[in-house]
């Protein structure tokens, strides 16, 4: 790997970039981030910080000075449809105005794209998907995440394409580990500790842990197919998902199961329910939703391409529920608390 370089990371201080700048500075990289908040004191010492989102063109702009590699990692996670335009916004347009920036800049080697598998990896049936399947924009129309990320995608490639711009683009499933304090990701695993889940989902999930994601992202810096996609992920049915993390907290999985119809349409009646008391419901109708769909993925593209390597997949549910409960007081610990201590302590 070439060592050295002036690398701009945007979205620093999210979920993945707060393991990725780390290793980027180990490499040996000079490291700059991008971002709305200002990270803590720990990701500082790996690099500079400019303070702005996309839409700031002159902290765009000053952000890019000198920068050799872009790691574009910006965005924000939302299913619901009433977020649609905030998520356009972000993943379009403002992608957009940074595509602009960079072109009226020049000189850049190398864009890395944080995607998603959901571009390409939603099913109502049961299926593996692979880079060469097409956006399941049938599926994810109603769910502006996905249905912004694509046209992300695709607003990316086409200008590298037009433009000669070397991108890279990494598709990560569900990101979990240690260290989402935002809930970004691992809010799945929350709510499951929460006893927030009426029944048991019927379709199958794919994770992938944050730092094996942020290794492939380094490797991205040098390797990777050049206008291509890269998905990676763990595949599992959510029963099995369900059942290890009972194992490991000793909270209960859901026992009920209903056909998916029956699901989505109980989750849609609790959320009127909740709206007509004035309160959040714990669990959206369109998360329930999602939840009765197929989201795995082949990671063979992956492995050759990045090295990704994934971790024992239990290493990674585990930590996931150490870290969410390290910020609860232990007297408010779901589940088998003697468990659960036990895991805790060396």
């Amino acid at each position: 790997m070439s060592a050295g370089r002036s690398i701009l990371v945007t979205g620093a201080t999210g979920f993945l970039g707060k393991a990725l700048v780390p290793r980027l500075a180990a490499a040996g990289h000079r490291v700059r981030m991008l971002g709305r908040s200002t990270p803590s004191a720990e990701l500082l010492g790996h690099g500079e910080f400019v303070q702005g989102d996309l839409a700031d063109r002159a902290a765009v702009k000053r952000a890019l000075v000198g920068a050799d590699v872009l790691y574009h990692l910006a965005g924000q996670v939302s299913f619901e449809p009433a977020h649609g335009p905030a998520m356009y916004r972000l993943h379009v347009a403002g992608t957009r105005s940074l595509l602009e920036e960079v072109r009226a800049r020049g000189g850049l080697e190398r864009l890395v794209l944080a995607s998603t598998s959901g571009t390409t990896a939603a099913s109502r049936t049961e299926r593996t998907a692979t880079e060469e399947d097409l956006p399941p924009i049938e599926v994810v129309g109603r769910w502006p995440y996905y249905l912004s990320k694509i046209y992300e995608e695709k607003l990316v490639l086409e200008h590298a394409r037009k433009h000669q711009l070397p991108v890279v683009v990494l598709n990560p499933s569900l990101l979990l580990g240690p260290g989402d304090e935002r809930l970004s990701s691992t809010w799945t695993v929350m709510k499951f500790l929460q006893r927030d889940l009426p029944a048991m989902p019927n379709g199958g999930m794919s994770f992938v842990d944050v730092r094996d994601a942020a290794d492939a992202f380094v490797t991205a810096l040098d390797r990777g197919e050049v206008g291509g996609k890269h998905l990676m992920g763990v595949n599992m049915s959510m029963s099995e998902f369900f059942g290890r993390l009972e194992r490991i907290s000793g909270v209960p999985a859901p026992r009920l199961r209903l056909p998916s119809k029956v699901n989505v349409a109980g989750a849609k009646l609790l959320e009127r329910l909740a709206e007509a008391r004035g309160r959040e419901p714990a669990l959206d109708a369109a998360t329930v939703d999602i939840a009765e769909h197929w989201f795995w993925v082949d990671s063979r593209k992956a492995e050759r391409e990045l090295g990704f390597s994934p971790r024992d997949p239990q290493e990674t549910l585990q930590d996931t529920v150490l870290d969410l409960l390290s910020r609860m007081p232990e007297k408010q610990w779901p589940g088998t608390k003697g468990k659960l201590a036990s895991l805790r302590r060396p």
